[in-house]
């Protein structure tokens, strides 16, 4: 079965890949502008053509019990790397398979265990299937978001801008998720409750095609593009103001 990228089947892939638990029919359909009959038709259609082909949650193992997750790059004869690829599935501990179209380094696996030895168990599987391991390595995080081009035009990344300064500052733009902890704050309740880390200035507030220059009774909404300087290397920690809590 062939279906036409369009518009619509765009926005659909789009949302869905955004956060497929808790987008409905019903919710593409008012942003799209069609009924949620229709919209229930195309991902149908969607489906049966094998464009979507699964809805799955983002996992972080290392969160649930300090669990390890490696990545296995092993590389498997041409013609026969996609049954390897299938039986690599099969193994304990095999979450995720990826095939490539190349000569070497042409399957990527990634595998879950409690414990090294775990971990282990999984290569020495893998190599009793006759892949060659040509590296391993410990993933330290995962992360995916929805195919930018197929949202809607005003969709951006949240980072629009990064520089890196001399003297080891840095400066990025962003956008303040609905959630983030410092949404409806002030600055200075911010700097003051330890939501923003220390040696981290906001240097603009961008807000309904105005800008702002911000003080400590500045109140950050929702929506707001910042220009945020901080002291030193951005962390993760140092971006959890920002952004939505997903833990």
């Amino acid at each position: 079965m062939s279906v036409r990228l369009d518009d619509v089947n765009k926005r659909i892939i789009h949302a869905l890949m955004d956060d497929a638990r808790n987008t409905s029919a019903p919710m593409i359909a008012e942003e799209v502008g069609v009924s949620p009959a229709t919209i229930r038709n195309r991902i149908n259609q969607l489906e049966d053509a094998g464009i979507i082909s699964g809805y799955h949650a983002n996992v972080d193992f290392d969160a649930a019990d300090g669990m390890l997750t490696t990545l296995y790059v092993a590389t498997a004869p041409v013609e026969e790397r996609t049954r390897l690829a299938q039986q690599s599935r099969t193994i304990a501990g095999v979450v995720n398979v990826r095939e490539f179209v190349a000569g070497r380094e042409n399957l990527h696996v990634l595998a879950v265990g409690d414990d090294v030895d775990a971990i282990n168990d999984v290569g020495r599987e893998l190599a009793a299937l006759g892949l060659e391991i040509d590296d391993e390595k410990m993933l330290r995080t995962d992360q995916f978001q929805s195919y930018q081009p197929f949202g809607p035009a005003e969709t951006h990344q949240q980072f629009s801008d990064y520089v890196s300064l001399t003297g080891g500052n840095e400066v990025v733009e962003l956008t303040v998720d609905d959630d983030a902890p410092i949404a409806g704050m002030t600055l200075e309740r911010a700097g003051a409750e330890d939501v923003l880390e220390d040696g981290v200035l906001v240097v603009s507030i961008e807000r309904d095609d105005a800008v702002l220059t911000p003080t400590g009774e500045s109140e950050i909404r929702a929506g707001d593009i910042l220009t945020v300087l901080s002291r030193g290397e951005f962390t993760d920690s140092t971006l959890d103001a920002f952004e939505t809590d997903r833990r």
